[in-house]
């Protein structure tokens, strides 16, 4: 059967607008990736988009098999989730003012490994991720287009791929004009900035997730 044939291609055109939107629209992710990108560069920030974009993943497969939809049925478990990822971003804070996420000794490897592994859990702790693909996605599906889970899937994927180009624009962009600035600091306030923007993230997301 043509690729085609499994979905409706007319919803290709007003989806990829939805999920530019959504993506655009400011958020936890957003703010976080811009500090990495300006305070470690761009590489490393690359890892952490590469982080981000697999928990996008791992949430778009557990709405396909129902999974994620257990986050909007149940509140309290949305609540914990939420809270859960607060609480992840604020460790994180107090990991930049530390010095901690710094790894002045290990290798590069290493650092881009521990981004990447932190940027997957901030996704996975992000309910909002479990919210659109149970909400959202599913009014993109159409009845007798092809099978309901090929539809998931490739919708899936081209947010995936939207999300994944603008996360990697935010991080050029963003180690580009305040990267410089940025690494020219040195000592407390260096670390000050780091944990305090990551500190407005976790705020952020508090508030966004309400």
């Amino acid at each position: 059967m043509p690729l085609l044939a499994l979905f409706d291609p007319a919803v290709i055109l007003p989806f990829l607008v939805a999920v530019a939107l959504v993506e655009l629209t400011p958020g936890p992710n957003m703010g976080w990736l811009a500090l990495i990108a300006a305070g470690r560069g761009r590489t490393a920030a690359l890892a952490a988009v590469a982080g981000v974009t697999l928990g996008l993943a791992i949430w778009m497969l557990a709405a396909v098999v129902g999974v994620a939809t257990l986050v909007i049925q149940w509140p309290w478990l949305f609540q914990i989730i939420r809270w859960a990822g607060v609480g992840w971003l604020l460790w994180l804070a107090w990991e930049a003012w530390r010095g901690a996420d710094t790894m002045a000794g290990e290798a590069v490897e290493g650092r881009r490994r521990d981004l990447f592994l932190k940027g997957l859990a901030a996704n996975l702790l992000n309910p909002k991720a479990a919210v659109f693909y149970s909400a959202l996605l599913p009014t993109f599906i159409r009845p007798g287009a092809g099978l309901p889970v090929a539809q998931a899937l490739t919708l899936g994927g081209l947010h995936l791929a939207v999300a994944t180009t603008i996360h990697g624009l935010i991080v050029v962009t963003a180690a580009g004009a305040g990267g410089p600035l940025l690494r020219r600091l040195e000592g407390p306030l260096a670390r000050g900035v780091m944990g305090g923007g990551i500190l407005l993230v976790a705020l952020w997301m508090a508030w966004e997730t309400r």
